[in-house]
């Protein structure tokens, strides 16, 4: 992929996060479940209308049914489509006193740190998505404390739209969109839930979700669940999966949603010496989707991706410390 940086992409980037975080503090979501929500939900809130809450999404303003999208609706975008299968997200860090960070990605690294906004304690996880293949992010999931799942996108090239997705989202353990996994054109989301069954969401270009399709159990016994892009050479997004006793589990791509991969393959053990493994894509630039890993002590270590099917990560290569200071990273 060509590797891009620029002061246009950067500030797009910072209305999305700006803008995620400004919706949920002033209330856009003034329950906790709407259609399009994991089940179960809470009982007096199932099924409510966007409008009876009073939010403002896209498709309500349409008069759509939030629960029957008819199509992948047309999104606009900040950038030309492409084909790109391991995106180039930057690296983002929320601080213990809840103030979120943001570095681009350099070929090496990261560039130095920008403070984009505070009030990001709210947050339990964020996960950036490439919707068009471009390489760049142009959507943004948050899941706060609460169980509530928004998503925000560019609305055009100056405004960012942020809408409530569903919610209920607090029977999950884990929640991560690592890119396309039904085989179509949108970044989807893979969900686990307390106790250990996956299941996947496919996605919408305007970030709704359709119902959930059940995959398996047995992902309890993962401590740490990673993946953003293709790290196989295949096209595929690819996961990897760390158990409880340190090993490490490389997980293909099949682009299938009724099982979107395939069974298991072992990396290598000892990554319990990490207590974060994160992949924000493609780092380096080479096309892979990287691995980014924090110890204890807060060094960040660079495990490169290869393309290759075996052995899919280089030696780790030391790229940061104080890491530690960040109590969510993505």
């Amino acid at each position: 992929m060509g590797f891009r940086l620029g002061r246009q992409r950067g500030r797009a980037l910072t209305q999305i996060a700006t803008a995620a975080l400004t919706t949920t503090l002033l209330g856009a979501a003034g329950g906790t479940a709407v259609a399009d929500s994991p089940a179960p939900v809470p009982a007096p809130l199932q099924n409510v209308p966007p409008q009876t809450l009073g939010l403002t999404v896209p498709w309500a303003a349409k008069g759509k049914a939030a629960d029957a999208p008819e199509s992948r609706m047309a999104a606009p975008t900040l950038s030309t489509p492409g084909a790109v299968s391991a995106p180039s997200f930057h690296f983002s860090g929320v601080a213990h006193n809840g103030d979120l960070y943001q570095q681009l990605p350099n070929r090496s690294g990261f560039e130095p740190r920008t403070r984009v906004a505070p009030g990001w304690g709210i947050f339990k996880a964020a996960q950036n998505v490439d919707r068009d293949k471009d390489g760049f992010a142009d959507g943004l999931y948050t899941w706060d404390t609460e169980g509530n799942l928004r998503f925000t996108a560019p609305k055009n090239e100056f405004e960012t739209e942020t809408s409530l997705v569903g919610g209920g989202w607090n029977i999950y353990d884990k929640v991560l969109s690592p890119g396309d996994l039904g085989g179509g054109t949108e970044p989807d989301i893979m969900a686990v839930d307390k106790a250990g069954v996956m299941h996947v969401y496919l996605a919408y270009s305007d970030g709704r979700l359709t119902g959930r399709a059940t995959i398996g159990g047995g992902w309890d016994q993962y401590t740490q669940i990673a993946g953003q892009g293709d790290v196989t050479g295949d096209g595929k997004a690819d996961i990897v999966a760390r158990d409880t006793s340190g090993i490490l589990w490389l997980y293909k791509g099949t682009g299938n949603w009724r099982a979107p991969f395939e069974p298991r393959e072992k990396i290598g053990g000892g990554w319990n010496m990490y207590d974060r493994l994160l992949s924000t894509g493609d780092v380096d630039g080479d096309g892979n989707a990287d691995l980014l890993a924090r110890t204890p002590s807060g060094d960040l270590m660079l495990y490169k991706g290869n393309g290759r099917a075996a052995g899919v990560h280089d030696k780790p290569v030391k790229i940061g410390w104080n890491y530690d200071t960040y109590r969510l990273m993505f």
